[in-house]
């Protein structure tokens, strides 16, 4: 499977999925740590994808949608953005609900 298509079954299966660097757990950068945190503090469950652990996603995912930089958060198939977007929704009080509506939105599908 092409790469690009392994990418958008990835988005497009998952209600929630971060691609970071590193794992929630053990993140190995800190914008993926502050993103995944913020992610954690929502309280839904999310997926995600290690980068560094897949270099074909890692040279591959900026051209997916355009986005230069890690990590990139994807909700209902739409990325939102990376770190600094996150974390200004999650701020404003905005990312649960978005989080929230879009596991709600995949389980009923």
């Amino acid at each position: 499977m092409d790469v690009l298509e392994r990418i958008k079954q990835q988005v497009e299966s998952n209600a929630v999925v971060i691609y970071m660097k590193g794992t929630p757990e053990l993140p190995q950068c800190g914008f993926s740590s502050r993103a995944s945190q913020a992610l954690h503090a929502c309280g839904v469950d999310f997926a995600y994808v290690n980068v560094l652990a897949d270099p074909e996603v890692f040279q591959n995912l900026p051209r997916f949608a355009n986005w230069p930089t890690f990590p990139q958060i994807y909700v209902s198939g739409e990325l939102i953005g990376g770190c600094d977007i996150t974390l200004e929704l999650y701020q404003k009080g905005e990312l649960k609900p978005m989080l929230e509506d879009a596991v709600a939105k995949k389980k009923t599908a």
